[in-house]
Order: structure tokens, then C-alpha cells, then sequence
């Protein structure tokens, strides 16, 4: 399997995830038809891709090869390539496989864009299931180069291989993920850090504000240029060892959510959503962290090229 210069690309779901992910492939000189059902996802999407590439100083010429279609069958109709990326939620992710597989040729490859799900329950029902597989991207994908490829026990080889040099060959930094577990391993290792953190606070070791400080302001510093078991080498797997004997059994341990995050759940304080979550937000606060995030993203990406 070779991944052609020009595939055809079919993403379902134009939202958040989706619009960006067609934004990349059709970069790369990709056909892209994207679908949705909610037509104000649909209907924006050619507009919030060619935003973006004002952003970006890209070719803005890309729109041109993303098709929107508010018909499923169309839009797989002579994939190469299928990636859904809609919300989360098994039932609907296995429902629209089971319709994709209906009218996509027997040889595109299919992709979900969970972030959790295992691709094993999303593709169980599947006839064809070697040719499935899950590509986790994080967001904002044209400017978050990482992608986990995740196959299942059914999933071939030659699909992993033609899945990792078609997201390579757009720019992507794709990396596979060898067993089909929740939460793959990017989303596995930040929330471990997450339950830490509001485990300090619920603990009253320290507020919302100092957690994020000290992340930001030591280990977060060196963290896009040297990764914990770099580092655990770089201090050395004696000391590591020394320090998991002395810090692990006090580490928080529970197996199910933090009861102060449901409590902040049950009363309404759902961050951004609502002004208040583990701290306050104003509008004002929320517009500046958000233009904070992506003015980040944006230099990494110049420091990457």
C-alpha cells in the first residue's frame, strides 16, 4: 500500500477537530470532502479553514480542494482514506461507522478521531475490521503535530504503515500506539498529571492558581524538548527510583474521579463555560488565555520548522 501524491480524504464531522484536520490534509495536496449534519458546522467550514490560513500566511488557494457535502455517501463515496471526527460518543461513532462501511470502497482505510474511546469498541461491529484503525490529534490540529496511530488486535499491519506515512507526508508527527487502551498514551499521561493537581487542592496543599504556576514556571518550562524518561536518564534511574520510594505512596492513587470535581460539576462551575470552575474567569481573562495558547502554538510551530 503507497500512500498517492493526491488521496481523497473524507472527514466527518466539520467542527472543532474536523475543519482543521481537512485544513491539513488539503495543505498537502489532498482532495478533502468533509460532512456534517449540522449545516452551521458545514456551512462555516470553508470560511474557518481560509481564516486560518490568513493566520498561518498559508496558500489560501487550499480551500479550493475541500469539498463540504451534506451527504455521507458522497463524501465516502471513493475514499482512500475515511476520518470521523464528531463527538464522544460510542453509540454514534459505531452507528456512523456501520453507515460509512455501507458506502465507502471496500479498500479505504477508516480512522476515528476519539480521544479516549477504544478504537476496539468503536470498530467491533464492523465487517471489515482490519482496515480500521484510530488517529488521535490534539487541538488545534494544524498546529499540534502529533498524532497517536492506534490500531486494534484486527487491524493490519500494512494499514498502520500507509496511516503513518499519509499523516508523515502532511507535516503530522504520527506515532503508534501499540495497544488499544483508553486514553491511548498522550491523554493517559495528562491526566494522570490532572488528578495529581486537583488532588493538591482538594487536599488544601496548595490553590488552583499556585498548582498552575508551578507547572508553567519549572518541569513545563523543559517539557517540549525533554521528556520524563529523558529526563529520569538525564538525572538518572537511581535517583528516579530513590524518589518514586519516598513520593509514590503519597501520590493520589484513587481509581475513580475526585469528589471535589464533581462537587464543582454539581454546582454549576464548569470553567469557561460558566466563569468558574477551579478559578474564576471574566470574558476578558478567557480571550487573553486563549490568544495566550495559540500565540504559543504558533511560535513552537515556527521553532519546529
Amino acid at each position: 500500500m503507497t500512500v498517492p501524491p493526491k488521496a481523497r480524504i473524507a472527514v466527518i464531522g466539520a467542527g472543532l477537530m474536523g475543519h482543521g484536520i481537512a485544513q491539513v490534509f488539503a495543505l498537502a495536496g489532498h482532495e478533502v470532502r468533509i460532512h456534517d449534519t449540522v449545516m452551521a458546522n458545514l456551512d462555516g467550514v470553508i470560511s474557518r479553514i481560509l481564516a486560518n490560513l490568513r493566520d498561518l500566511g498559508e496558500d489560501e488557494s487550499t480551500v479550493e480542494r475541500v469539498e463540504p457535502t451534506p451527504h455521507l455517501a458522497a463524501a465516502v463515496r471513493d475514499a482512500d482514506y475515511v476520518v470521523e471526527a464528531v463527538l464522544e460518543d460510542l453509540p454514534l461513532k459505531q452507528k456512523l461507522f456501520a453507515e460509512i462501511e455501507q458506502h465507502a470502497p471496500p479498500s479505504a482505510i477508516f480512522a476515528s478521531n476519539t480521544s479516549v474511546i477504544p478504537i476496539t469498541r468503536i470498530m467491533e461491529k464492523l465487517r471489515y475490521r482490519t482496515r480500521a484503525l484510530g488517529t488521535h490529534w490534539w487541538n488545534p490540529p494544524y498546529l499540534v503535530p502529533l498524532v497517536e496511530v492506534i490500531g486494534t488486535k484486527w487491524t493490519v499491519p500494512e494499514a498502520i504503515e500507509w496511516t503513518i506515512s499519509l499523516h508523515k507526508a502532511a507535516g503530522k508527527m504520527p506515532v503508534h500506539v501499540k495497544k488499544d487502551v483508553p486514553g491511548f498514551v498522550g491523554n493517559r499521561l495528562q491526566h494522570a498529571l490532572w488528578r495529581e493537581a486537583i488532588s493538591l487542592v482538594e487536599r488544601g496543599i496548595c490553590d488552583a492558581e499556585t498548582v498552575d504556576t508551578v507547572i508553567k514556571a519549572s518541569f513545563g518550562r523543559r517539557l517540549a524538548v525533554l521528556g520524563p524518561l529523558e529526563n529520569a536518564d538525564l538525572v538518572g534511574t537511581d535517583l528516579t527510583l530513590a524518589i518514586h520510594r519516598t513520593v509514590l505512596p503519597d501520590i493520589e492513587k484513587r481509581p475513580a474521579p475526585s469528589p471535589y470535581l464533581e462537587a464543582l460539576v454539581d454546582k454549576g462551575k464548569l470553567g469557561f463555560k460558566s466563569g468558574e470552575g477551579f478559578r474564576k474567569w471574566s470574558a476578558e481573562e478567557q480571550t487573553a488565555l486563549r490568544r495566550k495558547v495559540l500565540q504559543r502554538l504558533k511560535q513552537a510551530r515556527l521553532y519546529d520548522d
